[in-house]
């Protein structure tokens, strides 16, 4: 059975995401990293980076970066990404590396430099906040006229969207949520499937996009 090595923040609920709508077995792992788990040999063994999560299936093949995982797990089980000979594959592609180069890489370092640097840096957080609002208007604009981020069809770049949007307001700031009514929509409905609830409900955040989490800015320390 597939063991998943997963804790709190937006890389892991991507996975979540994914697991869940799959509807394999699979066994959970919740690796503590504000206690420093991450950092044990054994972990270590399984990602060289130290970061969550990671999945370790039967054969004992360990797989870590979350989108590497959904688009490993995605075509191990031909689920919600089109196959390598379809010409839809470099869409979908695209879309889920603007999220994983992107709009979470520049997330990240907006939360940090907002909520976790240890001295103020104005020049920096200011820089990561523009670049995160960017990055969320680009997908606001290519949700305006379809219902998902790549093709026609719900796909692991939209899981790999949800893992970030949940966390919007944290992201960016409590007014965020009405410029993006597009982004909205399509997490809302993620949110509503039985999926949605499960992965929330795993990763120990509650519904609805972004929630504030008061008195914990070490929350994104340990992001792939």
């Amino acid at each position: 059975m597939l063991t998943y090595h997963f804790g709190g923040g937006p890389n892991p609920l991507k996975v979540s995401l994914l697991l869940e709508e799959l509807d394999i077995a699979y066994t959970p792992v919740r690796v503590r990293t504000l206690a420093g788990e991450q950092h044990s040999e054994a972990f270590t063994a399984l990602n060289p980076n130290q970061k969550i999560p990671v999945i370790v299936e039967e054969d004992g093949n360990a797989i870590f970066d979350s989108n590497a995982i959904l688009l490993h797990l995605a075509d191990r089980h031909g689920r919600f990404a089109p196959p390598p000979d379809d010409p839809r594959r470099g869409e979908l592609l695209s879309w889920l590396m603007f999220v994983a180069t992107g709009l979470g890489p520049f997330s990240g370092q907006a939360v940090h430099f907002k909520h976790g640097a240890p001295e103020a840096v104005p020049y920096a957080a200011r820089r990561y906040d523009y670049e995160a609002r960017r990055h969320f208007a680009i997908v606001e604009r290519r949700l305006g006229n379809r219902d998902f981020l790549a093709g026609d069809a719900y796909s692991i770049a939209d899981m790999a969207l949800f893992g970030w949007a949940h966390f919007l307001t944290r992201i960016l700031d409590e007014d965020a949520p009405g410029d993006f009514p597009n982004l909205l929509r399509l997490m809302a409905w993620i949110e509503a499937r039985p999926a949605g609830q499960r992965a929330l409900a795993m990763s120990g955040t509650t519904g609805g996009p972004a929630p504030q989490v008061k008195g914990n800015r070490h929350l994104f320390r340990h992001l792939d």
